[in-house]
C-alpha cells in the first residue's frame, strides 16, 4: 500500500472516531440562535440529492448544540437541494450565473507575485461545472432567505463540523457584531467559517474583524433577509462564487470570527473541479496531485456494444470516459469467434461494433456479467440479434442530445456514477479512434536492442501491464508528407511566431522566465541556472507556439542541453484533456531520446486526467545530442505518430500501441527543465550550470 494513501485513511479514520464520539457529549447552548428579535432564526444546509449519509451527518452534528430556548438546533434546520453538477440542464447558461471570469478577480482575492508574471489579469477562465453548480446553489439559497421570515439565517455546508469551543466563539461574535454592525437589524453577512487568503482586515477586535477581501468558501455564513436581496441585487454571479462574493464585503458590511468555528471536514473527497488550479500550476504557486483514481473496472464486467456507425463515436468515447479500455471495430474485420472474443476481454473492457462469429454472441450472453449496449438505431449484425440479449443485463440509449445525453441508463446498467461532463460527440469515425491497430507480436522481435520500454500506467488508457507490450521497430521510409508548411521560424530572433512562456508545471524545480531565453545567430538558447525561490530554485526558459494544429509534421534543429538533472523537451500538447506527445532528450544520457504519448478522453474542454506517466520509450540516437544539431521530428496523423530524427524514422506508434492517440489540436512547445525525480535522469549540481539548450529552424507543416 502507498505510505502515503495509508497514512491518509489512517487519519481519515481517527478524524472518523473523534466525530462519533464527539457526537455523543452535547455541544453546548448557542444563545444567537432562536425566535427572538437580532437572533439566528434558521439553518439551511446545501445538500446534494444523491448525498443522503452527508445530510444525516449534519443532523447528527447540529443535535449536539441547542438555541437559546433549548430546542436542538437540528429541529430549526432545513435541508435545501443542491444544484448537481452531473446535470447538464441545471448547470446551463442562466441569467444568475456568467461562467467567465479573469486572473484579475483571482488576484483581487488573493494577490500573487507568481500569478500576476505568468498571466495577464484579463486573461479570461471558465469555471468548471460544479463551480457553476455551487454558485447555482448559494443563489437558490439566497432567494430563500430573501422570501422567508427569519431575519438571519445559517447557510452551511453539507461537510463541516463544529470544532471545539464553537458555541462560545459564535456568541461573542454575535454580540460584537450586533453592537458593530453599521445598519439597523443585525449583520447583513457574517462569516462563521472560511479559508484566510491573506485577508485584508479592518476594525478588528478579539471577537471579529470586517474583511476588505481576502477570504475563501461559503460552507459557514450567517446572512440577513436584507444581505440576500442586496446578492440578489447584484447578480449575476461572475466566476466561482466564495471569489465573487468578496467585491459586495463593503455594501453588505460583512463581517467574520476571529478565528472560525466550523470546520470543513477532513474525511471526505471533494466533488468539486477548480478552474484556477491549472493557472496556480503552471505559475509554480501548487503541485497538482496524481488526480482523482478512475472507476473501478473490475466491478462492470465486459461490455459489448453496438452503434448507428455515425460520422461520430459518442459511445466510445462516453465508456472510455468512465475509464474502460475501449476497442472500436469497423466493418471489414474477420468474424470473432467465440474463443478470440474471451481472449479480447483479457485485454479490454468494451468492445464496439464487434463483428460475431455464430456462437459467439451465445458465449458472450454466457458470460454472466457481460453487459450489452445498443445505441438508437444501432446497425446490428444479422447475426446477433437484439431479442437474444438478456434484458437485465442490457440498455437501448436514447439519441444523446447536449441538453440530455444518454450517461443516465449507460451508467445505470454499469453501476457507475454520471461524470460531471457533458455526454460527448466523440472523434470524427475518419480519426479511428479505440481501433487496435497493433501489428502481431512476431514483427516486434526486431531492433529491440535499440530501445528500452518502461513499465507502464496501470491507467484505462494504456493496455494493461500483463500485455507485454514491447514498442515495434519503424517499418521503413517514412511516408511522404504532401502537407503545406504553415509556420517557419529560423529563431535567431524573437518571433510572435513562438513566443517565449513565463510559466511552470507540476514536477519541475525550475520557473520559465523571460530571462531564461535568449536569441542569437545560433538560435534560440533555453538557459537553466540558478535562480528562484525555495519552492523553484532554478529559473530556465521555454516557448511554444501561438496556435494548436490539429495533426501535422512538427521539427526543430536541436542541440540538447548537457548534463545530470536536465531534460530538453520538445513536445505537443494540450489540456482537457490532457493529450500529449513528446520528445525528450536526457542531459544525464545523451546517446539516447525518450519518446512518450499521453491519452485521456473526453471531447474538447473535458477534465478528465487519470493517466499520469504515460508511455515511455527509450531510443538509441547512435549519436551525443548534446555535441551538435540534429533534426527532430513528429509527424502526428490520424492513427499513426513517427519520431524522426535527421529525416530517418526511428520510432513509430498506432492506435493502443499501448494507447488510443491524441486525436484533439494541441500547441508545439520546447523547453529546457530540471525534474524533482532524480530517478529519471540524475541529481542536477549547481557547480555545473548554467546549462544551455538550443533549438533552431522550427517548422510546422499542416
Amino acid at each position: 500500500m502507498n505510505l502515503r494513501e495509508a497514512s491518509g485513511s489512517l487519519r481519515n479514520f481517527v478524524f472518523r472516531l473523534v466525530r462519533a464520539i464527539a457526537s455523543i457529549f452535547p455541544g453546548g447552548r448557542i444563545s444567537a440562535f432562536g425566535a427572538g428579535d437580532n437572533m439566528i432564526g434558521s439553518i439551511l444546509v446545501v445538500n446534494l440529492d444523491r448525498q443522503p449519509r452527508r445530510w444525516r451527518r449534519v443532523l447528527r452534528e447540529l443535535g449536539r448544540f441547542r438555541t437559546a430556548e433549548g430546542t436542538p438546533l437540528k429541529l430549526i434546520a432545513r435541508r435545501l437541494a443542491a444544484v448537481d453538477a452531473r446535470d447538464g440542464r441545471a448547470v446551463a447558461a442562466t441569467a444568475d450565473v456568467d461562467s467567465m471570469y479573469c486572473i484579475g478577480d483571482q488576484l483581487y482575492v488573493q494577490p500573487d507575485a507568481r500569478l500576476a508574471e505568468c498571466f495577464g489579469v484579463n486573461d479570461p477562465i471558465r469555471m468548471t461545472r460544479q463551480e457553476v453548480a455551487v454558485a447555482r446553489s448559494h443563489v437558490e439559497v439566497w432567494k430563500t432567505v430573501a422570501t422567508g421570515t427569519d431575519d438571519h439565517v445559517l447557510v452551511l455546508e453539507d461537510d463541516v463540523w463544529f470544532r471545539r469551543g464553537a458555541a462560545a466563539a459564535i456568541d461573542h461574535g454575535w454580540t460584537a457584531a450586533l453592537r458593530r454592525c453599521r445598519t439597523e437589524g443585525g449583520p447583513h453577512l457574517l462569516y462563521l467559517s472560511y479559508e484566510d487568503a491573506g485577508a485584508e482586515r479592518v476594525d478588528v477586535c478579539d471577537a471579529l474583524f470586517r474583511p476588505v477581501r481576502g477570504l475563501w468558501f461559503l460552507s459557514g455564513y450567517v446572512l440577513s433577509r436584507k444581505g440576500a436581496a442586496t446578492l440578489l441585487r447584484a447578480m449575476p454571479v461572475i466566476g466561482p462564487v466564495d471569489m465573487w462574493i468578496n467585491y459586495r464585503f463593503k455594501e453588505l458590511d460583512a463581517l467574520a470570527l476571529t478565528s472560525p468555528a466550523i470546520l470543513q471536514r477532513q474525511d471526505g473527497i471533494s466533488d468539486n473541479s477548480y478552474s484556477i488550479l491549472p493557472f496556480l500550476a503552471r505559475a509554480g504557486i501548487v503541485d497538482a496531485g496524481s488526480g482523482p483514481k478512475p472507476p473501478d473496472r473490475t466491478r462492470v464486467g465486459p461490455v459489448m456494444a453496438w452503434t448507428a456507425t455515425g460520422e461520430r463515436e459518442g459511445l466510445a468515447m462516453a465508456l472510455s470516459m468512465l475509464g474502460l479500455r475501449v476497442r472500436v471495430f469497423d466493418t471489414d474485420e474477420k468474424a470473432i469467434q467465440a474463443t478470440s472474443l474471451r481472449n479480447l476481454f483479457e485485454v479490454f473492457d468494451a468492445l464496439v461494433d464487434a463483428p460475431l462469429a455464430s456462437g459467439a454472441l451465445s458465449s458472450a450472453i454466457a458470460m454472466a456479467d457481460t453487459k450489452f449496449l445498443l445505441e438508437a438505431n444501432a446497425l446490428l449484425r444479422s447475426d446477433t440479434e437484439s431479442e437474444r440479449l438478456p434484458p437485465s443485463r442490457t440498455a437501448v440509449l436514447p439519441e444523446a442530445r447536449p441538453e440530455t445525453g444518454a450517461w443516465q441508463p449507460l451508467c445505470a446498467l454499469l453501476g457507475l456514477s454520471e461524470p460531471v461532463q457533458s455526454y460527448p460527440l466523440g472523434a470524427p469515425r475518419r480519426v479511428r479512434l479505440f481501433r487496435d491497430d497493433r501489428p502481431d507480436a512476431s514483427s516486434r522481435s526486431a531492433f529491440l536492442s535499440l530501445r528500452k520500454a518502461y513499465p507502464l500506467d496501470d491507467s484505462p488508457w494504456v493496455l494493461p501491464p500483463w500485455s507485454g507490450w514491447q514498442p515495434m521497430p519503424p517499418t521503413g521510409r517514412p511516408e511522404p508528407f504532401t502537407g503545406e508548411r504553415l509556420v517557419h521560424a529560423a529563431m535567431t530572433t524573437a518571433t510572435p511566431l513562438f513566443p517565449r512562456l513565463v510559466e511552470t508545471f507540476p514536477g519541475n524545480l525550475s520557473s520559465f522566465a523571460q530571462e531564461g531565453l535568449v536569441h542569437d545567430k545560433d538560435g534560440a538558447h533555453l538557459v537553466l541556472s540558478k535562480a528562484g525561490t525555495a519552492a523553484r530554485p532554478y529559473r530556465s526558459g521555454a516557448f511554444a507556439s501561438v496556435r494548436s494544429f490539429e495533426y501535422g509534421r512538427f521539427e526543430a534543429e536541436i542541440r540538447a542541453a548537457s548534463g545530470s538533472g536536465l531534460i530538453t523537451g520538445f513536445f505537443l500538447h494540450r489540456d482537457a484533456p490532457r493529450q500529449e506527445i513528446d520528445v525528450e532528450l536526457a542531459g544525464n544520457a545523451p546517446r539516447y531520446m525518450l519518446v512518450n504519448v499521453y491519452f485521456n478522453p473526453g471531447d474538447d474542454g473535458a477534465a478528465i486526467g487519470y493517466g499520469y506517466r504515460g508511455s515511455p520509450c527509450r531510443i538509441d540516437l547512435g549519436f551525443d545530442s548534446t555535441l551538435d544539431f540534429h533534426l527532430y521530428t513528429i509527424d502526428w496523423r490520424p492513427g499513426r505518430i513517427a519520431w524522426l530524427v535527421d529525416g530517418k524514422t526511428v520510432h513509430e506508434r498506432v492506435n493502443w500501441d499501448p494507447t488510443p492517440l491524441p486525436h484533439l489540436p494541441m500547441r508545439l512547445h520546447a523547453n529546457l527543465w530540471a525534474p524533482r525525480s532524480e530517478e529519471l535522469v540524475g541529481r542536477l549540481e549547481d557547480n555545473a550550470l548554467p546549462a544551455t539548450a538550443t533549438f533552431r529552424n522550427v517548422s510546422v507543416w499542416a
